[in-house]
């Protein structure tokens, strides 16, 4: 019993740093991405390009589950924007809700037998599905001022970040994996 007790209270740490983690890489990632994009005159777009807050919370569901990414998901726009201003307050609220789904949605596919190459696949196309969803109640229920095209833009212009997570993510989680088994 105290063994299973340690290890309830070992998982739970785990997903503590995973959340923790997920949290400040999705802050700062993104900081760094802008960073370079404005030292070679390309503004905020490298971030809209390479979508660097997806690819934590995604890793973390993964790898932590769906409590720890979800919050993470959750919490991280808003202390990026407390500390930053970023994402744009129009934004905001979608991005909260997309970057939760991408953790819960990982999450939830932690421990299915699925090649994790699906298994991002399936997160990016739930998670913008909901934020599509929460743009389309935001524009017509709620009079937002983000209109119903970014959903598609937003893909368009993020095809390369999405790209780069379906071959990152996988890699990462296998070589996590395999370092942990070692």
């Amino acid at each position: 019993m105290t063994t299973s007790v340690a290890n309830k209270k070992m998982s739970v740490k785990s997903q503590t740093i995973g959340a923790l983690a997920a949290l400040v890489s999705a802050v700062i990632l993104p900081q760094m991405i802008h960073a370079i994009g404005a030292a070679a005159g390309l503004g905020t777009s490298l971030g809209e390009m390479l979508l660097p807050m997806h690819l934590p919370i995604i890793l973390a569901g993964l790898l932590a589950g769906p409590f720890a990414a979800g919050t993470a998901g959750f919490l991280s726009p808003l202390i990026s924007f407390a500390l930053t201003g970023m994402p744009t307050t129009a934004m905001l609220p979608f991005m909260v809700i997309e970057l939760a789904m991408y953790g819960i949605c990982s999450g939830l596919l932690k421990n299915t037998e699925f090649p994790d190459i699906l298994k991002v696949l399936a997160v990016q196309i739930s998670g913008r599905v909901f934020r599509a969803a929460a743009i389309l109640i935001g524009f017509y229920g709620m009079g937002s001022v983000v209109k119903p095209e970014i959903i598609l833009t937003s893909v368009r212009v993020g095809i390369i970040g999405i790209i780069l997570q379906l071959v990152i993510i996988p890699l990462s989680v296998h070589a996590l994996k395999n370092a942990d088994n070692e």
